[in-house]
């Protein structure tokens, strides 16, 4: 399947400020839309975009802008890269679900509510199986991140409008090197600590930041795609294969491994985030991607640390 056509008009990004809102706006304006960032800071650097100031869960001026908007994408929602403290795992839960909550009070109230909602959600709403490949069919897991994930979707479903095509994409590892993991992961294998994380055999399912923008661009554009997707490249690997990957596309001939409990104390005192992110992990593909055709412009890890890493 190939791109969808361009999009156009005055695109909303919820939470648009963060690595993949960046991303996405920079893409959209390549395509001369208007593009509109909701967040409560504005971004680090100006760029080709309006910012409208916004807490994640009142109502106010702000809302204006989704009166005959062409889409509204939601990513909003505090970081998961953190230690799980009481505090935090309720500030993660509400910012998502009230986040959502209001936007679909928003879109109630205007005249002109946007055709179509792409939201964005988590592949970790599968939990952590160790061997299972996960698809858009498959069980949910047991935890935070799936009760997260599940309360996060339920709340779109709640506020969506009957007229609106709503699209959910369940993400995965984003790589690029503006934001999000990969760049701690390239320090610690400059440093010689690429080894594999724990016993190596984890899942990371993944996903190059391009073809995350064109999943986007798709999920605003092609009137054909709604429902449930996996936002994911069709070639998970291990832990250990992708640290492999990693230090080859680096030129760093040697990894030290970290034990897992290494990791465990490690990850608190010194990365100031949760040990379980790295420990734990899942093997997940998209059904749907898969049997729609769409054509990955980075299918394997190889090829996307390559283009992100290699000199």
């Amino acid at each position: 399947m190939n791109d969808c056509k361009a999009p156009k008009g005055r695109i909303v990004i919820a939470g648009g400020t963060g690595f993949l809102g960046i991303n996405l706006a920079s893409q959209l304006a390549e395509h001369d839309c208007e593009v509109v960032l909701l967040s409560r800071n504005r971004p680090r650097h100006d760029g080709p975009w309006v910012h409208c100031t916004w807490d994640g869960r009142t109502l106010d001026e702000w809302a204006s802008q989704l009166d005959g908007a062409a889409a509204l994408v939601n990513l909003a929602g505090r970081t998961v890269d953190c230690i799980k403290t009481p505090d935090h795992c309720d500030e993660i839960l509400r910012s998502r679900v009230e986040a959502t909550k209001v936007l679909g009070q928003a879109i109630k109230q205007v005249t002109n509510p946007p055709p179509v909602w792409v939201q964005m959600s988590t592949a970790h709403i599968h939990g952590d199986p160790p061997t299972v490949v996960c698809d858009e069919d498959t069980a949910f897991g047991y935890g935070l991140a799936p009760f997260v994930a599940c309360s996060w979707e339920n709340a779109f479903s709640e506020s969506v409008l009957p007229q609106m095509r709503g699209v959910i994409l369940r993400t995965s590892f984003v790589l690029g090197q503006g934001g999000g993991a990969l760049p701690r992961l390239v320090r610690l294998a400059r440093w010689g600590l690429g080894g594999k994380i724990g016993h190596g055999n984890q899942g990371i399912s993944w996903i190059h930041k391009r073809d995350m923008n064109r999943l986007f661009l798709r999920g605003i554009t092609d009137e054909s795609m709604s429902g449930i997707y996996m936002a994911t490249a069709p070639q998970p690997v291990s832990n250990a294969e992708f640290m492999r990957q990693l230090r080859r596309a680096l030129r760093m001939p040697i990894g030290l491994p970290a034990a897992s409990w290494m990791v465990r104390i490690g990850a608190p005192l010194l990365m100031r985030t949760d040990p379980e992110l790295a420990l734990f992990g899942r093997y997940c593909v998209s059904r749907r991607l898969r049997e729609e055709g769409f054509e990955f412009e980075f299918p394997d890890v190889q090829s996307a640390l390559e283009d992100l890493l290699g000199s």
